[in-house]
């Protein structure tokens, strides 16, 4: 409870906020009129703070009780634009469609796929079995340096799941105007993906019993971290 001292709002208000704002497509605004409809007054900056404060410390212990990633990861890079300057975002997501990791980058050379590749491996804990990519050659380099084991596909359509993946960040990017800045951009993408790994359940492979029921879990496990 010492992580929420000094804040007057109890602690579960607190972590509602925080859990809408990055599991799903609304602003800080937005936030605040569904918490005034329940006869809860905070202001839109409040919970702006209050997701900047906790929202990593969440992320973090998330992938802490996380169960560990697939043995085939999807790679793929994309531009964003940051204060009028281009970046690019490189991803990394299993064969269950997971997040490994994210990580936004103002070059997209040889050097920035090995700053991503060590990403990995930490995020792993070793080398995946497979890798796929598209042909970008800093692939190559990357993988011949730092996982010379796996495989690694580059075949026509194999990278679709990480292309895909992409999608949600491109909706979130549109509702907030842009991202601000790398730092603002590389935090917020951190914390959403170990939000929505948490709650990828994989609705539309499963029962609506199985689906329930990990849903359930899930809900168990984010209290839990917010507790």
């Amino acid at each position: 409870m010492s992580t929420y001292k000094r804040h007057r709002f109890d602690p579960s208000i607190i972590s509602y906020a925080v859990w809408i704002y990055y599991r799903f497509n609304l602003s800080f605004r937005d936030i605040e009129d569904l918490l005034a409809e329940k006869g809860i007054s905070v202001s839109y900056e409040a919970i702006r703070l209050w997701c900047i404060k906790f929202g990593p410390a969440y992320a973090r212990k998330l992938k802490h009780k996380h169960g560990g990633f697939g043995d085939t990861f999807y790679l793929d890079e994309v531009f964003i634009k940051i204060n009028g300057k281009q970046h690019y975002l490189w991803r990394a997501v299993d064969q269950d469609g997971e997040v490994v990791d994210v990580y936004v980058q103002s070059r997209r050379n040889g050097a920035a796929a090995r700053q991503f590749f060590k990403r990995l491996l930490r995020s792993n804990g070793g080398p995946p079995r497979t890798i796929v990519t598209d042909k970008l050659a800093s692939y190559r380099v990357a993988q011949r340096e730092l996982m010379p084991f796996a495989h690694h596909d580059t075949s026509k359509y194999a990278n679709n799941r990480a292309e895909q993946s992409h999608e949600s960040t491109r909706l979130r990017e549109r509702g907030m105007r842009r991202f601000k800045s790398p730092n603002q951009a590389q935090l917020f993408l951190t914390n959403h993906a170990a939000v929505s790994n948490l709650f990828n359940l994989g609705r539309h492979l499963t029962s609506a019993g199985h689906y329930r029921r990990s849903r359930t879990a899930a809900f168990a496990t984010w209290r839990s971290v917010v507790a």
